[in-house]
């Protein structure tokens, strides 16, 4: 079983009063760095290893896309924000539970910066996959056989080709964990293909 975790920018606030009171720019308003609805994948497989950049290049989706814009690609995660992220981010890319006890599901949190006059409210997603490597897959109507046999598995909740280093494989995400033998029955089931090994 793999591992990435979603990072969700749910809200920001402002409070200009402690601003106009306490910060050397008493107008300087609310965060520059996210925006509601930003969405960062951070990944550890293969090749990827985004934790240890601070995040860079995780940045998947932005109502707002700047140069500027935290999790780009010139720009890491804010230092305020990742001091109070990057715990649950490394918990649920080990396949911790992120908060068991406090929130609803383990592999979620929702938590926020430290900056105190305008903090970003963030969700905080272990999500679970298998890496799957198939041979004989030749074309788009293979892929789209397969995904349709292993999406009409009760557990699985998404589907994705990838490519690593010209290997293609398939990321099966799953809401629990199932037996590898599920997931190979219902790729051989398609036709004339073989599972070569699952991570």
């Amino acid at each position: 079983m793999q591992h990435k975790v979603k990072v969700t920018v749910l809200d920001k606030k402002l409070y200009p009063e402690l601003q106009v009171q306490y910060c050397a720019d008493p107008i300087s308003g609310e965060c520059p760095c996210y925006q509601i609805g930003d969405e960062f994948i951070f990944e550890r497989y293969g090749n990827a290893d985004d934790f240890w950049h601070m995040g860079l290049n995780t940045l998947r989706q932005s109502a707002k896309p700047a140069d500027g814009t935290a999790g780009g690609t010139r720009f890491p995660h804010c230092s305020e924000a990742w001091d109070a992220i990057s715990r649950y981010i490394y918990t649920g890319l080990q396949g911790g539970a992120i908060m068991r006890g406090w929130m609803n599901d383990e592999r979620i949190m929702i938590t926020c910066c430290s900056d105190g006059t305008r903090p970003v409210i963030f969700k905080i997603e272990r999500m679970d996959y298998k890496a799957v490597y198939v041979e004989g897959i030749n074309c788009d109507r293979c892929r789209e056989r397969i995904k349709e046999a292993l999406s009409g598995i009760n557990e699985v909740t998404d589907v994705a080709f990838r490519e690593e280093l010209s290997e293609e494989y398939i990321e099966v995400f799953l809401e629990k964990d199932i037996s590898d033998d599920l997931i190979s029955d219902a790729v051989k089931n398609c036709g004339e293909y073989r599972v070569k090994k699952i991570d």
